[in-house]
């Protein structure tokens, strides 16, 4: 694209804060609007309101225009990740009215279709490419109040009276404030937080919020404590139920700053916007003069940006990762006071974040495990990290989606909220339990006895919606009860037909496996035939967790070749080892350090990452495709927690390493 060439803007939702931001393309240098996509072209006052745009039939037509560059989106905040992400695979650049997702989950996934398109994408919040803001900042960094100590940020208004017809009442378009404007006064925060140590923004590393929870379950009115890792404390919050005076204060140690009104600068069409600094018993007033429209700046950012071929805005514009880190705040901030929205829980979230039906996929290969009856992927997805049924949704769609069919499960994850989420997964899905291979967990330490099977199995199956398992593992061994108890409890849930494929334990030594087989051969009972221990490139030298067994070394892969019991492998990517948060100059990570660090494993590192890049992979993708390569049948666990982290595991299962390439990992 020239430098002198208009960005052709269409725009979805033409509301309210349509209208305005189409002004600021009016009075932009980069943009010109082309053209409005509505579900009802008839709707009066289009024309209007969008003069000399094009009124489209539909969202879909607008992404199909060729004439159309860029999109603005501002339909309701439950349509934002959806839309952008398919403006993003139409190939669209994109600038999505706050929030730009629901979530900080979404808000990734929406980021990552952005990267692979190679589009531009960016979150509106228009004050932070005001120049009054930039202004801000240096102030900030110049010191002219001290040391920072507080800020104080509040954006709220009063809508009079409950309104269930309005959408910042309803809860199924995620009302409330801190949604719609909470965001504003953390961005502000964080921003300034930032400042104070020379960075675009600054994570906190605490949030506790409390709201007032209205008729229909969405904030009314909300408040939060920030701390930030530099000791500044910020007090933020929001209302649609309550008049504040809005007025940004920022307390140092030498002195304030006070704005009001700071995310509406100098005005909707210009005007005067006032920094007012308190220092030493007297103010000065800092005025930012500008005669430009408040939204034309967002649109000339959006648009110089693309016109550069940049895929986010510059600082202080929000970048990617500052979107992202401004969502979590919210997230926290949600989580603090109980507010979930309708549309994330299960019954209402059926389909994929793009809108569409989740279905089987095949892009990742299956095999044939002994004594499983269906074909299984390669790799397992482990999902015990996630917050919320929203969060998990993300992934375990785009694993299914991607050919993945077996999932592992725990007792004990999440103090059983994993189960629970895959529960609600395959059945708000309606994918068939016949295409899946799914492993369940139970007896972990202390509660590790044999009568704690079939209770906890009770427990776990009505969690997951499903009267069997197709695998199952005692989470972990205890050496004081005699094995045979063990192997007659799994036996007798294999009569009972909950356990419908293998069994076997998870952290098992080969002694106690062994004795387990000895005995189920002498009493006829079912033999443990599985095991899930630790089994990767890197051999773990300290068990992770107590109780933990790996099976790495020599001796094990000598039984596992032997025996040719299937392991699904956990932390079989080395637990970060392979990736750059490991080195033998870093030792800032304890759990790396004391797990992995040995010469013989930074030897196998070495050879990864020459293998990486001869192949022009990453390291990680070698440590992946060692464990499927290897001649006795490993199925190992994979944890992302994002799509990307998922897509980048499964991009390592092209590669196929050949017995001499193992040997030569493995020194």
């Amino acid at each position: 694209m020239t430098s002198d060439q208009p960005i052709r803007w269409g725009i979805i939702g033409p509301g309210t804060i349509a209208r305005t931001f189409a002004d600021g393309v009016a009075h932009s240098r980069t943009g010109k609007l082309v053209s409005i996509a509505t579900r009802n072209p008839s709707k009066p006052g289009l024309a209007e309101n969008f003069p000399g745009a094009r009124i489209v039939n539909g969202y879909e037509a607008l992404l199909s225009d060729p004439e159309v560059d860029a999109v603005y989106i501002s339909v309701p905040h439950t349509g934002h990740a959806e839309w952008a992400i398919k403006a993003a695979r139409a190939g669209k650049h994109i600038l999505v009215e706050k929030p730009i997702a629901l979530s900080a989950y979404d808000a990734e996934a929406v980021y990552y279709e952005a990267k692979k398109a190679g589009v531009f994408a960016g979150e509106a919040f228009m004050y932070r490419v005001h120049p009054q803001t930039e202004k801000l900042v240096d102030l900030i960094k110049s010191g002219v109040i001290g040391t920072l100590r507080i800020i104080r940020s509040s954006f709220g208004f009063n809508m009079g009276s409950y309104r269930p017809e309005h959408r910042l009442f309803a809860n199924d378009t995620a009302g409330g404030g801190i949604l719609d404007v909470g965001g504003y006064p953390v961005s502000m925060a964080r921003l300034i937080a930032g400042a104070e140590e020379g960075k675009a923004f600054l994570e906190p590393e605490k949030v506790s919020g409390v709201a007032h929870l209205g008729e229909s379950g969405v904030d009314e009115w909300a408040s939060a404590v920030l701390k930030f890792p530099n000791e500044i404390i910020a007090e933020v919050s929001c209302s649609i139920m309550a008049q504040q005076d809005n007025v940004l204060r920022i307390i140092g140690s030498e002195g304030r700053i006070e704005v009001a009104d700071f995310w509406f600068a100098s005005g909707h069409k210009g005007g005067v916007g006032k920094i007012e600094i308190f220092k030493g018993g007297k103010q000065e007033t800092v005025e930012v003069k500008e005669d430009r429209w408040l939204y034309s700046f967002e649109a000339d950012a959006a648009g110089d940006a693309i016109r550069a071929g940049r895929t986010e805005f510059s600082a202080p514009g929000m970048s990617w990762a500052d979107s992202i880190g401004n969502l979590r705040v919210l997230d926290q901030w949600r989580a603090s006071v109980g507010l979930e929205y309708g549309v994330e829980k299960a019954a209402k979230r059926t389909a994929n974040i793009s809108g569409g039906a989740v279905t089987r996929g095949s892009s990742i290969p299956r095999r044939e495990i002994p004594g499983i009856s269906k074909p299984a992927s390669v790799v397992t997805l482990g999902f015990e990290f996630f917050p919320n049924f929203a969060a998990a949704s993300l992934t375990l769609d785009a694993f299914y989606e991607a050919g993945g069919n077996v999932f592992d499960t725990a007792f004990v994850y999440g103090a059983g909220k994993t189960e629970a989420i895959f529960g609600d997964w395959h059945t708000s899905r309606k994918v068939p339990l016949e295409e899946i291979v799914l492993i369940g967990k139970g007896a972990h330490s202390p509660l590790c006895y044999p009568d704690m099977i079939a209770k906890q199995l009770d427990q776990s199956l009505a969690r997951l919606k499903t009267d069997y398992v197709d695998v199952y593992f005692m989470h972990r061994d205890n050496t004081d009860v005699p094995v045979g108890e063990f192997v007659d409890a799994m036996d007798a849930e294999v009569k009972r037909g909950r356990i419908r494929g293998i069994f076997g334990g998870s952290n098992w030594t080969r002694a106690r496996f062994d004795e387990a087989i000895a005995y189920a051969e002498k009493t006829g009972k079912a033999a443990p035939a599985a095991l899930s221990n630790n089994f990767s490139l890197a051999e773990m030298l300290d068990p992770i967790w107590a109780g933990c067994v790996a099976a790495s070394d020599d001796d094990w892969k000598k039984w596992l070749n032997e025996k040719q019991i299937p392991n699904f492998a956990w932390s079989s990517q080395g637990r970060g080892f392979f990736t750059d948060r490991a080195g033998r100059d870093k030792r800032d990570d304890e759990e790396i350090v004391r797990v992995w660090y040995s010469e013989r494993n930074f030897g196998r590192r070495d050879r990864a990452i020459e293998l990486a890049n001869k192949l022009g992979r990453n390291p990680i993708h070698i440590a992946l495709a060692y464990v499927i390569a290897q001649p006795f049948p490993v199925i190992p666990l994979i944890g992302p927690r994002t799509i990307a982290e998922l897509e980048d595991s499964l991009s390592a299962l092209d590669i196929k390493l050949t017995p001499d390439q193992v040997k030569w990992l493995e020194g």
